[in-house]
């Protein structure tokens, strides 16, 4: 008996060590390298010098010398309590508007790999525009996160799509507990469960509310929820509304959550030290400001072990990584079954909106009668309910083609080879090999704007994040790879960002590099196998 028992134990420690080696091996691809000393300190003075001034220009407003644009709380209302906070509006009117050419970009076609922006002005230092009339054409598109390219106008793949408009209408105008449940809706729900070999799965219009309106159904008052410290808004949102206590987790890091899981199962609530009512572990499996993935085979190993639940937020690594495009449970082969809370939304891969709940058949007959969002919430649309069933139908193969797992392979092909070059480059640059989510780092907050306008300039659209969305020191450019950009449009945002890099001074890697910059062909890097 010890013999067979030792030999289990044994068997045991050894699959856990097999999983454990699989997350290392994937964390171990992600790059977070460190920028030089002096990056820091003249970040740090440059938003110094920008603050300064902003307080000059506020004395300037005071005493009349210049004209605030801002919009302004009434004169018989100063005695009330402020609707803005002080620090908020200062940053909005001092920081923010100097470089709010940068965001909010309209676009006048198709966002697919190219798009065209309406040209804009400013007369008053970006206080207000004017569109000039004129178009800016052929903007190649590396912010959006079409990473299938299911965001298309090809009119034979939209067909069915247009027949369900012919057959439905475009809305339901009314929630699913009441008359607004079509069988479409259904035929989506089950071919979600299929896709992600679960029990069943629940959708919804909203991929935000999907988050925020679930999670206070899940837990309440006299739980506990562990949130990686760079959860999206939609998770915080729902945490916060669940009224469930939080406590935050360093990101990506298994010994701060285990401290966290020991601490909560020892002590208990605060006070009464009684037990936790449940323990639920939140994570994202991309992280869409770091393009990191999350250690999953190491974080089940945690919540088995202190029998906590764990909700898995895959809004941008369903259908973006794993072989066949079912997300990182498939990239860490992992079993579906050991998530609780599967969650995912219809905005990106698949080219749609809305978001989806999966798990266990209880789970979803729970959500159905306890969440806000289903009770209240208006159906899907049956246009957008089709685009979905025929992107994942192509993704599957159950529309008898390869077109789907085309795209899958062609958009891992592209994330690698953007990705290496990159880093041959001499960009610092965050995430994963698998991520398509890439960001590069830009730090300097004058850098930030100047990047950003320097690549319209050459007809490359990017977004750009800098604080409050991300710390003060860690200013980026966020690129996403799609598999509708070609080899082409690859290369020629990458000679463009050569070019800016060189010109702004933005490779602030230390790393040992090839002398070489020349681009590679596809099958340099292996990518044609």
């Amino acid at each position: 008996f010890q013999i067979k028992q030792h030999f289990c134990s044994c068997r045991n420690s050894t699959k856990l060590g097999a999983g454990i080696s699989t997350a290392s091996r994937q964390n171990k691809q992600e790059s977070f390298e460190q920028a030089p000393m002096y990056v820091a300190v003249c970040t740090y003075m440059g938003f110094g010098i920008v603050t300064l001034f902003g307080y000059f220009r506020d004395f300037l407003r005071a005493v009349g010398l210049e004209k605030c644009n801002l919009a302004q709380e009434r004169e018989e209302q100063k005695d009330f309590v402020p609707l803005y906070q002080d620090f908020e509006n200062f940053y909005t009117r001092n920081l923010y508007m100097r470089v709010r050419d940068n965001w909010n970009r309209p676009i006048c076609s198709l966002p697919g790999p190219v798009f065209d922006l309406m040209e804009r002005v400013s007369d008053d230092y970006n206080w207000t525009f004017r569109f000039t009339g004129r178009t800016i054409p052929n903007v190649i598109n590396m912010g959006s996160y079409n990473y299938l390219g299911f965001a298309e106008n090809n009119a034979d793949f939209l067909k069915t799509v247009a027949d369900k408009v012919q057959q439905y209408g475009a809305g339901v105008c009314s929630t699913r507990q009441e008359i607004g449940n079509l069988s479409i809706h259904e035929e989506l729900e089950q071919l979600v469960a299929n896709f992600l070999g679960v029990e069943s799965a629940m959708t919804y219009g909203m991929g935000f509310a999907t988050n925020s309106m679930n999670i206070p159904a899940l837990v309440g008052k006299g739980c506990l929820i562990l949130s990686d410290e760079l959860n999206h808004t939609s998770l915080i949102l729902g945490a916060r509304l669940s009224g469930a206590t939080i406590r935050v987790f360093k990101h990506n890091n298994m010994h701060s959550l285990e401290k966290m899981l020991k601490e909560a199962i020892c002590c208990g609530q605060p006070r009464t030290h009684r037990a936790w009512r449940k323990i639920l572990i939140m994570v994202e499996g991309i992280y869409s400001m770091e393009g990191s993935v999350v250690r999953l085979p190491e974080v089940i190993a945690l919540k088995k072990k202190y029998k906590a639940y764990l909700y898995l937020d895959e809004a941008h690594s369903i259908g973006a990584v794993g072989a066949t495009g079912r997300g990182v449970t498939e990239l860490f082969h992992v079993n579906p079954a050991d998530v609780d809370v599967m969650m995912g939304t219809f905005t990106k891969s698949f080219g749609a909106s809305g978001g989806y709940i999966a798990g266990k058949k209880e789970l979803v007959d729970y959500l159905r009668s306890h969440s806000h969002s289903a009770v209240y919430a208006s159906a899907m649309s049956p246009p957008v309910t089709e685009q979905i069933i025929r992107a994942i139908k192509c993704i599957m193969g159950k529309d008898g083609t390869t077109e789907g797992i085309r795209r899958i392979r062609q958009l891992a092909e592209n994330t690698r080879y953007f990705r290496a070059r990159l880093n041959e480059m001499g960009f610092i640059i965050y995430g994963n090999d698998d991520s398509p989510v890439i960001p590069v780092l830009l730090y300097m907050p004058g850098k930030v704007v100047a990047f950003a306008r320097e690549m319209l300039q050459r007809k490359i659209g990017v977004v750009v994040v800098g604080f409050p969305a991300t710390p003060i020191t860690e200013a980026r450019a966020r690129f996403c790879v799609s598999a509708a950009h070609t080899r082409a449009m690859l290369n020629q945002v990458l000679q463009h960002l050569n070019e800016v890099g060189d010109l702004l001074c933005l490779k602030f890697s230390r790393r040992k590099r090839p002398s070489s910059l020349d681009l590679c062909e596809e099958t340099d890097l292996g990518l044609d196998s």
